[in-house]
């Protein structure tokens, strides 16, 4: 369905070639579409920006969020804040009869907080398109999925093109902010057993963040937003060792060796809860959550998961957990905050002035 809108050229990234169908040489949307003009194609699918812009987008939306220590302000940002995104290099000796030589990879990302050991662990526990390797496919798809699960419009009124009022405007603005204090989460990777020093690290990095504030003699127009552990008879005292002998993946249900990484989410409580990397995935479009970043409507959220969504997978990205809440119009891919849509015969959701088809 093709919108009268004139078609606008935006400045992308020199590569900025469709990645799916390989033709279109450059991305090119309506005035209003997310998709190219040329091919059809999403901007993820021309892998457009750079780095510094995938990281100013998630220090947006890690900022004011029990996970701000994860950004940086940015100098002359006026308060805007970048991801310190953890990067890591290893090499490794190869043995050869003569001068020894040396292989090197380059991880564009990897956990925080983690050795590098376990980080190499963990990254060799993910398939192997899924590596963030520099120069790899698996770098690729981890940038077309920061693209594809936490749109900038999502998070960002100023963003939008689709919000029509400044009652749009603020319940938008309202929505983003319950869910970076309620549901948004990033996950930690340790071995199992290891939840109570993680829970215990995240009380004193909020303890510490409170005394500073108070040293500071800051005044925050709201505290800083926590989560709490769902209330459990056996859950064991903060900072304590799990001492049970036995640990099982909270998706596949297998057990999950103790010399093994795995993921912790804090939203969902760091005893009961645990996934292999591999299985820490969105229960919607069972895709690999990128960076870790998830969202959590299971126990101790703000939100019931929704219905018909087994209690074992209420992990979700942010743009399948967005769309349980609100819609999505399917021209523009921007929620839609109005009380009034069109629904069409496909059952695709529109703004009223995006739907062309000739039912309506």
């Amino acid at each position: 369905m093709e919108h009268p809108a004139a078609t606008e050229k935006v400045s992308v990234s020199p590569a900025a070639k469709c990645l799916t169908c390989k033709d279109c040489a450059d991305f090119q949307h309506h005035s209003w579409r997310k998709s190219c003009a040329g091919c059809g194609c999403s901007r993820a699918d021309h892998a457009p920006g750079t780095e510094a812009e995938d990281d100013r987008r998630m220090g947006r939306l890690l900022g004011g969020t029990a996970w701000e220590h994860l950004t940086a302000r940015l100098k002359g940002g006026g308060g805007l804040r970048t991801y310190r995104r953890n990067r890591m290099v290893v090499t490794n000796p190869v043995v050869s009869r003569r001068d020894p030589t040396f292989s090197t990879i380059t991880y564009d990302w990897v956990p925080h907080g983690r050795s590098q050991s376990l980080a190499v662990q963990y990254m060799d526990l993910l398939p192997e398109g899924r590596r963030p390797i520099s120069g790899t496919q698996g770098s690729l798809y981890r940038r077309r999925q920061l693209l594809r699960q936490l749109p900038l419009y999502d998070q960002d009124p100023m963003s939008c093109q689709g919000l029509s009022s400044e009652e749009e405007i603020s319940t938008m603005m309202l929505f983003v902010s319950s869910y970076k204090d309620h549901v948004l989460g990033v996950g930690e990777v340790a071995l199992p057993g290891e939840g109570g020093a993680l829970e215990e690290a995240a009380n004193q990095r909020r303890a510490r963040e409170a005394t500073e504030a108070k040293d500071e003699k800051e005044t925050p127009s709201k505290p800083r937003p926590q989560w709490e552990e769902p209330a459990s008879a056996d859950n064991s005292a903060a900072g304590s060792t799990d001492v049970k002998t036995q640990h099982w993946c909270s998706g596949c249900g297998l057990e999950v060796p103790r010399d093994q990484p795995v993921v912790f989410a804090g939203r969902a409580g760091f005893q009961h809860f645990l996934w292999h990397p591999s299985c820490f995935l969105c229960c919607r479009c069972q895709q690999g959550l990128v960076d870790l970043v998830y969202f959590w409507t299971g126990p101790g959220a703000e939100h019931d998961p929704e219905p018909g969504t087994s209690i074992d997978h209420v992990l979700f990205c942010g743009r399948h957990y967005c769309e349980t809440r609100w819609p999505r119009c399917a021209g523009c891919d921007e929620l839609i905050f109005s009380h009034s849509f069109f629904t069409a015969p496909d059952d695709t959701k529109w703004h009223h002035h995006h739907y062309c088809g000739t039912e309506y």
